[in-house]
C-alpha cells in the first residue's frame, strides 16, 4: 500500500508540475489589453462604438458602472436594459442618462422571459437589436471600466485580427470564500488551456470567453446568429466565443486587468448561488464534472495532505513538491493578473476544495430543479 501511495503522489507531482510550467509560460505570453495615450478620431479604425449594458436587480452596482461607461470618450452611444429589476436599477440608470446624451435607458417586458431563453442572453439580444455600432461591448452592471478601456480593448482586437475579444477584468475579492474561489477563474483556463495552440488554430474545442468584458465585431456577432445562437445557454459567453469559432472567426481572451475590475459577489452566500447556477453544465455532463473535479482533487488536494500526514518520507517529498509546484502556477497567475498573491496562493488546495464542493453543490441543486439566480428560476 505505501509503494501505491508514493507512486500516486509522484503521479500527482508531476501532473502538478507540467500545469504550473503551463500556466507560467501562459501567463507571460497572454496578450495584454494597455490604455492608449490618445483618444482615438471618431470613426478611426473601428467605426461606431455601442456600448451595452444589461442590469437585473443591480442598484448596487450599476452607478459605478454606468458611469465607468461614460468615462469612455470613444464611445458614441451607451444602452442600458434594465431587465425588468425590482429594485432601483432603473432609476439610477435614467438619472445618470440625463447627464450624458450618449446614454439610452430602455426598460425590459416584466412579464417573463420567452420560451427557450435564458435572462443574459436575451437582455443581450435585446440591446443588440438597439445598437447601431460597428463594434459592440458588453459589459456587465459589476464591472467598472477604467479611463481608455474600450480603446484599448478595441485596439488589442484590430491588432490580434480578432472578431470577438474578452479582456479579463481584475477580480475584486473581499470575503474568504471570494479569495479562495475567484481566483480559479483565470487560473483555470491559464492552466489548462493552450493559449498560444488556440490563438492560432481557434479550434471551438479551445474557446473560451468571458460576458463580464465582451468585444465583438458587430456583423460578425449578426453572422454568427447574435445571442439567439445562445439562448438557451448558462454559459453564453463561451457558448458564443464557440460559435464565432464554428462559424471561422476568430476569437481570444485577453489580460484586462489594467483596464477593467469586476466584483462578481459582495458576499459568501451570493458566490454560492452564482456558482452553483453553472457550474453543473460548466463541463458537458455530470460523469465529465466528477471525473474533473477527481483529477482536481489527485492533483492538487492529496499532495498537500500526504506532504503533511504521511510516515514514507519519500511520499511526503513527492508531496511537497506537488504543492510546491501548485503554488507556483498559483503566484504565476495572479502576479499576471493583479490577484493577491500572500497569502492566498498558499490556500491553493482550499480553492480547489472549495471547488468540488461547490461543483457538487451546482449538480444537487441542477438535479433538484432549485437553482435560481436574479429571482427567475433556472430550468431543470
Amino acid at each position: 500500500m505505501t509503494r501505491v501511495i508514493r507512486t500516486l503522489a509522484a503521479a500527482s507531482a508531476i501532473a502538478a508540475s507540467i500545469a504550473a510550467a503551463h500556466s507560467i509560460w501562459n501567463s507571460r505570453t497572454l496578450p495584454t489589453a494597455i490604455p492608449p495615450e490618445q483618444p482615438r478620431e471618431p470613426g478611426a479604425n473601428v467605426g461606431r462604438i455601442s456600448l451595452l449594458l444589461p442590469a437585473r436587480n443591480e442598484a448596487e452596482n450599476i452607478s459605478s458602472a454606468l458611469t465607468s461607461a461614460i468615462r469612455q470618450s470613444d464611445v458614441d452611444e451607451i444602452i442600458v436594459l434594465d431587465d425588468a429589476s425590482t429594485d432601483h436599477t432603473a432609476d439610477i440608470a435614467t438619472d445618470l442618462a440625463a447627464k450624458d446624451l450618449r446614454v439610452q435607458v430602455h426598460r425590459g417586458a416584466a412579464d417573463g422571459l420567452p420560451l427557450g431563453w435564458l435572462g443574459k442572453a436575451w437582455a443581450c439580444e435585446r440591446l443588440s437589436h438597439y445598437a447601431t455600432g460597428d463594434v459592440l461591448v458588453f459589459i456587465d452592471a459589476d464591472v467598472e471600466l477604467n479611463p481608455g478601456a474600450v480603446a484599448a480593448a478595441t485596439a488589442i482586437m484590430r491588432d490580434l485580427d480578432l472578431d470577438m475579444v474578452c479582456p479579463y477584468p481584475r477580480q475584486q475579492t473581499t470575503t474568504a470564500l471570494t479569495r479562495l474561489v475567484q481566483p480559479l477563474l483565470q487560473w483555470s483556463w491559464l492552466t489548462f488551456v493552450p493559449n498560444h495552440l488556440s490563438m492560432r488554430k481557434q479550434l471551438p474545442s479551445m474557446a473560451v470567453g468571458n460576458g463580464q468584458f465582451l468585444v465583438v465585431n458587430a456583423d460578425s456577432y449578426r453572422r454568427v446568429g447574435s445571442h439567439e445562437s445562445v439562448a438557451n445557454e448558462i454559459l453564453e459567453d463561451v457558448a458564443l466565443a464557440r460559435a464565432f469559432r464554428v462559424a471561422g472567426l476568430r476569437t481570444a481572451v485577453v489580460d484586462g486587468s489594467a483596464i477593467a475590475q469586476c466584483r462578481m459577489y459582495t458576499s459568501d452566500r451570493a458566490l454560492v448561488d452564482g456558482y452553483t447556477k453553472s457550474l453543473w453544465s460548466a463541463f458537458g455532463s455530470t460523469p465529465a464534472a466528477v471525473t474533473t473535479m477527481a483529477v482536481l482533487t489527485l492533483v492538487y488536494v492529496l499532495p498537500a495532505v500526504l506532504a503533511i500526514v504521511s510516515r514514507d518520507q519519500a511520499t511526503r517529498r513527492w508531496g511537497a513538491l506537488g504543492y510546491v509546484a501548485a503554488l507556483g502556477g498559483r503566484v504565476a497567475v495572479a502576479r499576471r493578473t493583479g490577484q493577491r498573491v500572500w497569502p492566498d496562493s498558499l490556500a491553493a488546495p482550499a480553492s480547489v476544495v472549495s471547488l468540488v464542493a461547490l461543483t457538487g453543490l451546482s449538480l444537487l441543486r441542477h438535479r433538484r430543479g432549485t437553482i435560481t439566480w436574479k429571482g427567475r428560476a433556472l430550468p431543470r
